[in-house]
């Protein structure tokens, strides 16, 4: 009974926030985030009433089930940007700024944070976490950008490029965090594991691209078996369900660790779906309304477990802002740089960096890795949070006005009349 009555305030409290977010034009993202923050351990939740908001964040994190499912259907839908004619147009260019924006913003991280270490000392800034935080740095969140997008229904020459380089930019910060980690075990415990930092990422990688492939054949064949639009809508969410659950499976074979992400599993699956099947448009967009409030109850959870006690912590406080910093700055940088390199047009150059703040669920799952290093990793942990809380509060509303900027979000009918109407009249 506590579980349904979580459930319905956090679907009503979004709801209730979202009207509210809206007259200020503010995105419905934000909106949830804030509702979970208001349903949360910090304050609906303190009244310790069951049922009644997250009486703390081991209650909210009961629900992770359900944010794994909205991940998965996240990664889905934007595998469905990967349409080989779009491919052919954009894959090249969208491949080298995703790498290339990645790794500007953990050198970039790295150079701060280490470059404070040195000043601050081994005690107050570690050098390996200084490192870990640099790699921590290439990882975007999909989920909020996805949300953006939709519901402003932008479409132009940036919201093409912007959802292939989300994609392509998690398959890098997994790669570069395994690294980065790797040596940053080696630099804390005197222990440098090459198989780790190279052929376990590597793996995992390939593993999750050939079963996300695998599942989106097999989707395809299942699918053409039923003719009626609700049976295909079941069999669609059935598929990256069981897909979601297949990439937690984790096992080891000859001493190596292998497991999956599944994000980039269900993100080759929507992609194989999306090239195999000749109606899966029609299938895609049916699934995009069923999603609905799934994606809004998976942001007001993220809202709930976001951890406002690092507020309280000088020292976090003080190395998140770096981090915050640098990371923006190294973001915004790369973005720039690799989209002139590749000739993108002038407003696709300027606003695209800004479109890649919002960082959230890969990150957080980096950070939980981290927590190998101990006392460092809890440290790391909280920063990471701490950085969280503000892009995912700040992120969405930035992106929205990236994509106004740029032209790819047009003015409502009405905004547009309070426009001519305010509009100083012309003297002849």
């Amino acid at each position: 009974m506590e579980t349904l009555f979580c459930i319905s305030i956090a679907l009503g409290a979004g709801l209730i926030m979202s009207r509210i977010a809206k007259p200020l034009g503010l995105p419905s993202v934000t909106a949830y985030l804030v509702a979970g923050i208001l349903i949360g351990p910090y304050c609906l939740g303190r009244l310790g009433i069951e049922g009644m908001g997250f009486v703390s964040h081991e209650n909210v994190k009961e629900f992770e089930i359900i944010s794994s499912v909205a991940l998965g259907f996240i990664a889905f839908a934007i595998g469905n940007e990967f349409r080989l004619s779009q491919l052919k147009k954009l894959g090249g260019t969208a491949t080298f700024i995703g790498i290339f924006q990645a790794v500007v913003a953990t050198l970039l991280v790295d150079a701060a944070l280490i470059g404070l270490h040195f000043i601050l000392g081994e005690e107050k800034l570690p050098l390996s976490m200084a490192i870990t935080l640099g790699a921590i740095a290439a990882a975007t969140a999909p989920a909020a950008t996805l949300m953006v997008v939709r519901q402003y229904k932008a479409k132009g020459k940036l919201t093409d490029l912007l959802l292939p380089i989300v994609a392509i930019d998690d398959a890098v910060g997994l790669v570069i965090f395994a690294i980065s980690f790797g040596i940053a075990k080696a630099v804390e415990h005197g222990e440098f594991n090459m198989k780790a930092i190279i052929l376990e990422p590597l793996i995992e990688i390939v593993c999750s691209l050939a079963l996300g492939a695998v599942m989106g054949i097999l989707f395809s064949i299942f699918e053409r078996f039923f003719s009626s639009n609700s049976k295909r809508l079941c069999l669609s969410v059935t598929c990256v369900i069981f897909t979601v659950a297949l990439s937690m499976i984790k096992f080891e074979i000859g001493g190596v660790h292998v497991g999956f992400s599944a994000l980039l599993v269900c993100m080759m699956l929507g992609t194989i779906f999306c090239n195999v099947c000749d109606f899966s448009a029609e299938i895609m967009e049916k699934t995009d309304k069923w999603t609905v409030p799934l994606f809004a109850l998976f942001f007001v959870l993220s809202g709930a477990e976001l951890e406002l006690s690092v507020f309280t912590d000088i020292a976090i406080v003080g190395i998140g802002a770096a981090y915050i910093l640098s990371r923006s700055l190294g973001k915004y940088l790369g973005a720039y740089g690799s989209a002139k390199l590749m000739k993108c047009d002038e407003k696709t150059t300027k606003y695209l960096g800004i479109t890649l703040l919002p960082q959230a669920g890969v990150a957080l799952g980096m950070s939980v890795t981290a927590m190998e290093l101990g006392a460092v990793g809890e440290m790391i942990r909280n920063i990471v949070l701490f950085s969280v809380l503000v892009y995912e509060l700040v992120g969405p509303m930035l992106t929205k006005i990236a994509l106004t900027k740029a032209g790819n979000i047009e003015p409502k009918p009405h905004e547009k009349n309070r426009k001519h109407r305010t509009a100083p009249a012309k003297i002849n």
